[in-house]
Order: C-alpha cells, then structure tokens, then sequence
C-alpha cells in the first residue's frame, strides 16, 4: 500500500528524498538571507553603518556611503559646499541639483553636519 504522498511525488517513487528536503546548511543560509534582506543588507550595497559628514568627505566616500548617490551627484554636493559654504542644515542637500527630499529622507540617519 502506498501512502497518499508516495504516489503525487514523483521524487518518491524513484526512491529520492522529496524536493522540500533541505540539509541544515541551506536552511541556515536561506535564513541568513532572509534577515539581511529584511535588514536592507543586500551585498550589493556597501552603504557606510557609521554616518557620513557632507561637508568633510570626498565624492568617493559621499557616493559609497549614501544611497542614491553615484560619484555625479556626489561632486555635485561637493560643488554646491564648495559654492555656497558648509551645509548648516540635513535639508540644505535638497538644493543640489539631482538630489531630492527623498534621497534625504533615505539617508538622513547617515548624514552628519560636524
């Protein structure tokens, strides 16, 4: 007599484990996976966990460290404090041209001034 899973399986019935059998390595990293996606922890983001100061970091750093933020942009901020002085204010990255209050949003809490 066979069992009702034996016979909708088709693994089964040549005598291989069913396709949901995981060895616990694969269910670790399934889960390690799982957590770094949920924490914004993809590897192909290398975004700085220590804030960034605008008014101190090269467009190098600017651009690996905020999200949003490729090297154009980056010697965009760099040209705008360079123009208009130190930036006194998170909100004043707005002002650069390419950069909106949603890419501020994003990185506010990466963001120093000092």
């Amino acid at each position: 007599m066979t069992s009702q899973f034996t016979k909708h399986d088709p693994a089964a019935r040549c005598g291989k484990p069913a396709r949901s059998a995981r060895t616990p390595f694969a269910l670790a990293a399934q889960a390690l996976a799982l957590v770094a996606l949920l924490l914004g922890l993809s590897p192909l983001t290398g975004f700085a966990t220590e804030p960034v100061n605008i008014n101190l970091a090269s467009a190098e750093v600017l651009a690996e460290s905020l999200q949003g933020v490729g090297i154009a942009k980056a010697h965009r901020i760099i040209e705008y404090r360079e123009a208009h002085g130190p930036f006194e204010h998170i909100d004043e990255l707005a002002a650069v041209q390419g950069i909106g209050l949603a890419t501020v949003e994003k990185n506010r809490s990466a963001i120093r001034l000092q």
